[in-house]
């Protein structure tokens, strides 16, 4: 899942980004109103974390034209404004939660998993392949009927094998899976991530494809 926090105060959104990338989540921040426009444009965010005091386009304005331009991802909105009017205005132009600050990461963590569910239960089925399947809205894996246990960053390798089985995925194409602008990602990380994904769901799960990446072994 890939997330777009949009920010301007730093303290904030330092706070937010290592919080979320806790959870298991790629996210991205743009600073200012005009940023998160171009991010948007690009459409390929599972949820929007938008404060409203933007400089250079006001939250309000970057969600009603997000929208208005066919934009789906679910919007929570995160700010410092806290009347009632504030609120409708903001449900009004397309969002789908609104936070006060200062907020509860673990309330915003829950909410973003609440409004994930509903959207990729809308969307996405329970993937199978093999002896595994993966529930995305669950946030599932068994094996052989099986529950597992994996952590996030498992988890988001994992479902962006299953969802597309025959495709070998090279190490850039899996760190944008997995990670967000500006985190450090070491020279090895993907495959720590692999090797430790291979321990719980089997080695022969993973296959490794030389000089290319990694695609889930051929179903029988």
């Amino acid at each position: 899942m890939r997330l777009l926090l949009v920010e301007d105060d730093e303290m904030i959104a330092e706070t937010v980004l290592e919080s979320m990338g806790r959870e298991g989540y790629a996210i991205d921040w743009a600073q200012d109103g005009r940023a998160a426009e171009l991010s948007l444009g690009n459409g390929v965010y599972d949820l929007v974390l938008l404060d409203l005091g933007l400089p250079r386009k006001d939250g309000i304005d970057l969600l009603d034209s997000y929208r208005k331009q066919g934009g789906l991802a679910p919007v929570i909105i995160l700010t410092a404004r806290d009347s009632v009017n504030d609120r409708i205005r903001g449900l009004d132009a397309g969002a789908d939660d609104y936070l006060i600050k200062p907020f509860d990461l673990d309330e915003l963590a829950a909410r973003a998993r609440a409004l994930l569910r509903r959207r990729t239960g809308q969307k996405q089925p329970i993937y199978a392949h093999g002896e595994l399947t993966l529930d995305p809205a669950a946030h599932e894996v068994r094996k052989n009927g099986i529950p597992m246990a994996l952590v996030p960053r498992e988890f988001a390798l994992l479902q962006a094998l299953i969802e597309e089985p025959a495709r070998v995925f090279t190490r850039s194409e899996l760190e944008d899976k997995l990670y967000g602008w500006g985190e450090e990602v070491g020279s090895n990380t993907i495959e720590v991530h692999v090797h430790s994904l291979r321990r719980k769901i089997g080695a022969e799960q993973i296959v490794t494809v030389r000089g290319v990446g990694y695609r889930l072994k051929r179903r029988e």
